[in-house]
């Protein structure tokens, strides 16, 4: 099973972010691809059983390339029902937004049709980092890596 790690980044936490949940995939023995949303072609998406979103927080919501992407994905409606879906989200400070931009990119993958489990523990929606990756994010990235790759597997898309 294949999964696409996209995100958008300006200063770098939201790519070392996603470097960090890829690789955390790579050692769950999860086919993981990585790209940058502004050089991503939509299309692409359908290649993948496994599709995992990170955006910094800009105003509380995700940036223009990552809502560019979801606004480009409505010519493929329907074709990414059932795929499995997750998001990760920056912020530069504490209740910066992190948890309304996670949930907006979840809010797209639902109207997919897309399959998103939340988690019980830690960072409920997806992990969130704050102006840093810390201690705490990078257990949170790990975890969210693990509960992904075992919904894959359970459900052999």
């Amino acid at each position: 099973m294949k999964v696409i790690v996209l995100y958008y980044s300006r200063g770098g936490t939201t790519k070392k972010m996603a470097e960090l949940i890829a690789g955390f995939l790579k050692k769950e023995k999860v086919e993981v691809d990585i790209a940058n949303t502004d050089n991503f072609e939509v299309k692409k998406l359908l290649n993948y059983q496994g599709i995992i979103v990170g955006s910094p927080t800009y105003y509380g919501s995700l940036a223009a390339s990552v809502k560019k992407l979801f606004d480009e994905s409505v010519a493929f409606h329907g074709k990414l029902d059932g795929k499995i879906g997750a998001a990760f989200s920056t912020s530069r400070n504490l209740a910066g937004g992190n948890e309304t931009t996670v949930l907006s990119i979840l809010e797209a993958m639902l109207i997919h049709g897309m399959i998103i489990q939340g988690d019980f523990k830690g960072d409920h929606y997806g992990p969130v980092a704050v102006e840093k990756i810390d201690y705490r994010t990078e257990q949170n990235c790990q975890r969210a890596a693990q509960r992904f790759a075992g919904l894959l597997g359970k459900l052999k898309l």
